[in-house]
């Protein structure tokens, strides 16, 4: 895809992840595509068919990503975020990864999944999105009139030390064989990959759910596609030809003036779907006034999916408007986002930004941070139930235990509540 003019570029770069979003919107709300619901039908029922339409969304994804980038068709190294960065920052993976799975088990789904129930009338979610954007936005921004942002105030001098420098990029291929990567990562991928898809497809149930197959297909192919967009958009001047990213840091050799300059320029470079960083950048832009420099690959991206879920909430006469039942759902609403807003950041991305996008990358990190999204979310639906069965009787250090041991991550022998 080559331009002559850098707005050109932009404008069509913006215009086709605006279509993806808008077909994920759509996908997602038809096919109850969540996260969240498919760690609660594991754990409270033992049905894994939304589980599995998250694996092969996943396997879909990284088999084209190291397909594609093999063919010099994708980017991966020069993401935003920058999934395989030499900074392995396991400790805030971790953290954010629970701290975000906690989240979006009070505030009844994950960043994507808030966006589709906004779509489809769901105000509870408009609050969940408001605190998201503000504590994402100040997690990297300093506050009015200081220079602190919120994580250097909580967590930079005390977590930012534990990171390992790998020396090379963090991903699977660059760790076990530096000198061939490329080759590693494809090997890596494709075993990876074909064996998520054989153990998906091996459930009968699974094969017969049109749904899941569908949103799983489509959400792959959805991120996969804002990889090859983001990575292919290309601009000729005079012949040479340069990335939207590249021409950005070159931005006063070749261009005549600022009109039409992004404000900033990593969110030019290769990238797929993530929602928490967007969602702050969000809270900037409207901020800003609406200023067409502050529109990222991220703030289309989150309204493509609201409109994509509000259009199908209209097709499908399926559009219910929803406010918080009381009070005490409102806070745990409200700290819900709080997590959300703090993990997703310390996380570098959702369950979709490392748990589908960054996987896609076979970086060691957002496989961490996509395992403790996954265990965070878990534990708190096991705490939820347990004090939910025994009331008073079930304090929370009884129910985590009942919880943990139920996940065999403690010994029976320690729980104070029968399982249930």
């Amino acid at each position: 895809m080559i331009f002559e003019g850098f707005v050109n570029a932009e404008t069509a770069f913006l215009g086709a992840v605006f279509a993806l979003a808008l077909l994920l919107g759509v996908a997602a709300n038809k096919t109850n595509f969540c996260t969240m619901g498919a760690i609660s039908d594991w754990v409270n029922m033992g049905d894994l068919g939304r589980i599995r339409a998250w694996l092969l969304a996943i396997a879909i994804a990284m088999l084209g990503v190291v397909i594609l980038e093999m063919l010099g068709l994708i980017k991966a190294d020069a993401a935003f975020p920058p999934y395989r960065s030499a900074q392995f920052i396991w400790a805030e993976n971790l953290l954010g990864g629970v701290l975000f799975g906690i989240g979006m088990t009070l505030a009844s789904g994950c960043s994507n999944k808030t966006l589709i129930r906004i779509g489809g009338g769901n105000f509870k979610s408009v609050v969940v999105l408001v605190v998201i954007a503000v504590v994402a936005y100040y997690m990297r921004n300093p506050f009015p009139d200081s220079d602190q942002t919120l994580f250097s105030l909580l967590f930079y001098e005390w977590i930012r030390p534990l990171a390992i420098d790998t020396g090379a990029a963090q991903d699977f291929g660059s760790l076990l064989n530096p000198d061939n990567a490329l080759m590693t990562r494809l090997v890596i991928g494709m075993v990876l990959g074909l064996a998520v898809l054989v153990f998906v497809f091996k459930s009968v149930d699974f094969r017969r759910s049109r749904d899941n197959i569908f949103g799983g297909i489509i959400v792959g192919l959805v991120i996969l596609g804002g990889w090859y967009v983001s990575s292919n958009v290309e601009i000729n001047v005079d012949g040479e030809l340069y990335s939207l990213s590249d021409y950005y840091s070159e931005w006063d050799m070749l261009a005549d003036s600022n009109e039409g300059k992004p404000a900033m320029g990593r969110p030019l470079s290769p990238q797929s779907f993530t929602f928490i960083n967007p969602m702050g950048q969000t809270f900037g832009y409207v901020g800003s006034g609406l200023n067409r420099s502050m529109l990222t690959f991220g703030i289309v991206a989150l309204l493509g999916v609201i409109v994509g879920s509000f259009l199908w909430s209209l097709v499908s006469k399926n559009l219910r408007f929803e406010w918080f039942a009381s009070f005490r759902d409102f806070v745990s609403h409200v700290i819900g986002a709080v997590l959300m807003g703090l993990g997703g950041v310390l996380a570098l991305g959702c369950t979709f930004g490392q748990g589908i996008t960054g996987v896609s990358t076979l970086a060691a990190g957002s496989f961490l941070a996509l395992i403790a999204i996954v265990f965070g979310c878990a534990i708190t639906m096991k705490v939820q139930y347990y004090k939910l069965v025994y009331e008073e009787e079930a304090s929370f250090v009884k129910a985590l235990v009942a919880g943990l041991a139920d996940m065999k991550l403690l010994p029976n022998k320690l729980r104070k509540l029968a399982a249930v």
